[in-house]
């Protein structure tokens, strides 16, 4: 194993925990500023119709799915950035 990859595992897993906080806490606020309720339905929840089961996961995924995009960009633009300054030095 390179040392790229040995410090690269211990940081996605670190981006993943933090991204998942992360959006989980941004589509709770989310949620409750679109439908006005404070629990978002959930697939196991049959008091609650398709409509606003499909809506929150769609929702979901479309936050979860932004937030790792850009915690995983943000983070390989900056060890690029950090790989070309070293090579220049």
């Amino acid at each position: 194993m390179s040392k790229s990859n040995s410090i690269s595992r211990p940081v996605s897993a670190v981006l993943g925990l933090t991204g998942g906080l992360i959006a989980g806490a941004l589509f709770k606020q989310t949620w409750k500023l679109v439908s006005g309720q404070d629990d978002a339905p959930d697939a196991g929840d049959v008091e609650r119709g398709w409509v606003e089961v499909l809506a929150a996961a769609a929702l979901q995924g479309a936050i979860v799915g932004g937030v790792k995009a850009a915690l995983n960009h943000g983070y390989l633009v900056r060890r690029t950035e950090r790989s070309r300054r070293a090579s220049e030095a």
